[in-house]
């Protein structure tokens, strides 16, 4: 890997860099793209993966991670020790990827991103020593949102399997999941696959918040706005004591057979 690696995308060069079993891997100073591509590539990646650690702008992380599907896969990585995640406001390296016997300076150009590797050893570790330094020197990052392998976890066990799928597939048919006309949130994920599966706001909401996705109340917020805008629909289910509960379903009959990706886009459509 002393060879520099040429028009190849970040998540191929960091498949490189982990297939070279380091024990520890620096991430200095990343893109937003190049975030989300280690993400992914640690995600897919079948072997052992290094101890990782981002270092990344404060407000650009937090950005990247206002994506479900980004911010939950790395919520895995963290919670497996895989990941860690610092920001820094001060940070004028160069974006870097930093091992014990190389570092690697990528360099985009349109869209293809070259990574420049040095193994030098005088260099590798006076690097390894300003990236350890500013590591120290910054702060950690308090992600959130949970890790996606318990969500889908407790949406078996405690609403169902049927449910679990279809969030699964909606998750797999976006590109992104933030709620801002780019992809549907995963409130709105959620609220759309319980309706498609006739179960109880009440359940899940309480699963929601229960595993750490939203609160009730911005359950029923958004269940409001999918009402007003022709999504879903609710029916009243007596119960022995206290208000009736309500059951989600879908408005439109004909989206009730329709494949998670159709159901997504249709959602999409009417939404933005």
């Amino acid at each position: 890997m002393t060879a520099n690696l040429l028009g190849t995308s970040v998540g191929d060069i960091l498949g490189e860099v982990f297939d070279a079993e380091p024990d520890e891997l620096f991430v200095v100073n990343p893109s937003a793209d190049a975030i989300e591509s280690v993400v992914d590539a640690a995600t897919e990646f079948d072997g052992a993966l290094p101890e990782t650690r981002l270092l990344a702008d404060d407000r650009l992380l937090k950005d990247v991670m206002g994506d479900f599907l980004v911010a939950s896969n790395t919520a895995d990585l963290i919670e497996s020790g895989a990941l860690a995640l610092r920001t820094s406001d001060d940070l004028s390296r160069s974006s870097l990827l930093v091992t014990d016997d190389r570092v690697v300076a990528l360099v985009t150009a349109g869209e293809q991103t070259a990574g420049l590797v040095t193994d030098d050893e005088t260099f590798v570790p006076a690097a390894r020593d300003a990236v350890e330094a500013d590591w120290a020197a910054a702060e950690e990052y308090t992600l959130r949102t949970p890790a996606i392998s318990r969500v889908r976890q407790t949406l078996d066990d405690e609403i169902g399997a049927d449910v679990e799928a279809d969030f699964t597939d909606v998750l797999a048919s976006l590109e992104t999941a933030r709620g801002d006309g780019d992809g549907l949130d995963e409130v709105t994920v959620s609220l759309l696959v319980a309706a498609k599966n006739r179960v109880l706001l009440y359940d899940i909401s309480k699963w929601g918040e229960d595993v750490g996705i939203a609160s009730k109340a911005t359950f029923s917020r958004t269940k409001t706005k999918l009402e007003d805008v022709g999504l879903i629909d609710t029916e009243k289910v007596p119960i022995d004591v206290g208000r009736p509960r309500l059951r989600l379903k879908l408005a439109d009959d004909r989206l009730q057979d329709a494949p998670p990706s159709e159901l997504a886009s249709v959602a999409q459509t009417v939404l933005s």
